[in-house]
């Protein structure tokens, strides 16, 4: 018996995931940073009566919010063991939106990411720009995590200080951005010129590729300019949240005036 050799139609494309009605934060960092940020709206909190005191005054600045006090066995039942909660979960509602115009006009630092994927790198990475005072991260909307509680939490504290703009269509992004004057620096690490030597005057924005594949080509022939990050070393290529560290490290002493 021979099996049908009818045509099948081409798989459909992968759509994004929607992001989560609401999400579980976790870890003492990103939990007090979630409550003091005005643009998150927050559900409930369940903490240990330790974490409650190391938390109370972030936990006064929002007196209508449901607190309910639980063991760290309650915690590692509702978030699974692998979870580092440190004795408190805030329930909570994704932050707003952001558009690429709502941040475009006015920033003088951004960073872009090309199909970094990995939550962790993501989280590390909004770090960073938080440590140095990058506007906005601009991802993709596919290939590109959502906001999650692994996000959150590596980024510690983090998504609350720096926006994140999903964007359709990187391309058009840097366009929209170059445009606006906006310098695009991609890194990577076969360019002639160092970043530290020939970043310029803001406004920039950092364009950083996924591990492995680095910059697609569109994306490296839309970018103003390519520098790399000046290391002697035998080894060439960092991880790519090291690499942002950095490049936002060695930009900002490469701006006119940079110390």
């Amino acid at each position: 018996m021979t099996r049908s050799t009818r045509h099948q139609p081409p798989p459909r494309a992968r759509r994004p995931s929607a992001p989560p009605e609401r999400l579980e934060l976790y870890g003492l960092h990103t939990v007090e940073a979630a409550l003091r940020n005005p643009e998150r709206t927050k559900h409930a909190l369940r903490v240990t009566r330790n974490a409650r005191q190391r938390l109370a005054e972030a936990i006064a600045e929002t007196p209508d919010l449901p607190i309910e006090e639980v063991s760290p066995r309650d915690l590692d039942r509702l978030l699974g063991g692998d979870a580092v909660h440190q004795g408190c979960c805030l329930s909570c509602t994704p932050l707003p939106a952001r558009d690429l115009d709502d941040v475009a006009s006015g920033s003088t630092r951004l960073v872009l990411l090309d199909q970094v994927s990995d939550p962790h790198n993501v989280g590390a990475i909004l770090r960073s720009c938080a440590a140095f005072a990058v506007d906005a991260v601009v991802t993709t909307a596919r290939h590109a995590p959502a906001e999650t509680a692994v996000l959150a939490k590596a980024a510690s504290g983090a998504l609350e200080h720096v926006p994140i703009v999903r964007v359709g269509n990187l391309a058009g992004a840097i366009i929209a951005l170059t445009d606006q004057g906006v310098s695009i620096i991609g890194l990577d690490s076969d360019a002639d010129a160092d970043l530290e030597a020939g970043i310029g005057a803001p406004p920039y924005a950092l364009v950083l590729g996924a591990e492995g594949k680095g910059l697609r080509q569109r994306t490296r022939s839309l970018c103003t300019r390519l520098a790399r990050l000046d290391m002697p070393g035998a080894i060439r290529s960092l991880n790519v949240s090291n690499a942002c560290a950095l490049a936002l490290y060695a930009a900002r002493r490469g701006e006119p005036g940079g110390a």
